[in-house]
């Protein structure tokens, strides 16, 4: 009788050990996560970077992206409707990573779009005129200007505010973040 009660409470013991154990373990864990996050929190998050959300939301989504991407260009719509589904959650935070030829082109033209309020809408016709532009073997960002014509976007100061210093600047920041953060090219 001794033995059955010795082996019960030898196993509940057993379990007992195991939960804190693993409680212990995803604390840590958690902990971990967070304090890198807020170890790089500066290179994650500029004052500059674009946001679309509630300034106070729980939730902060960074994305790398590059515009000639074929993967950025097929999440943002999941992105976009991940946000609607959970309106005042989320932020998104975007940053630039200009792996593709012709990307940092099509970027300071989305950067000068940003100059004009129209970043996002300038954003989304970019995406669906990839195809058109950004063919790895033989891109040709310049064809985008085409594309944004109906967007009320005063392109002449577009072309003019590309070359703003502030624009490279912007750009070279976020791919230096990006390396230390090693963000890297999916493809």
């Amino acid at each position: 009788m001794k033995k059955q009660y010795l082996v019960w409470i030898a196993g509940l013991l057993l379990v007992l050990f195991f939960v804190v154990a693993t409680l212990l373990h995803d604390a840590r864990k958690a902990n971990k996560l967070s304090g890198a996050a807020k170890e790089n929190a500066a290179m994650l998050v500029r004052d500059y970077s674009p946001v679309k959300g509630d300034p106070n939301a729980k939730v902060t989504i960074v994305e790398f992206f590059d515009p000639a991407c074929e993967t950025c260009r097929a999440f943002f719509p999941f992105v976009e409707q991940l946000m609607d589904a959970n309106p005042g959650k989320i932020k998104l935070v975007l940053r630039y990573v200009t792996f593709h030829e012709g990307s940092d082109y099509v970027v300071k033209i989305l950067e000068a779009a940003r100059e004009q309020g129209l970043f996002w809408e300038t954003l989304e016709a970019t995406f669906a005129a990839q195809p058109a532009w950004a063919s790895h073997g033989h891109p040709q960002p310049e064809k985008l200007w085409g594309y944004l014509e109906g967007l009320g976007l005063d392109i002449g100061k577009a072309k003019r505010e590309m070359h703003n210093s502030t624009i490279t600047d912007r750009i070279r920041q976020d791919m230096s973040d990006a390396r230390q953060l090693r963000v890297t090219n999916p493809a």
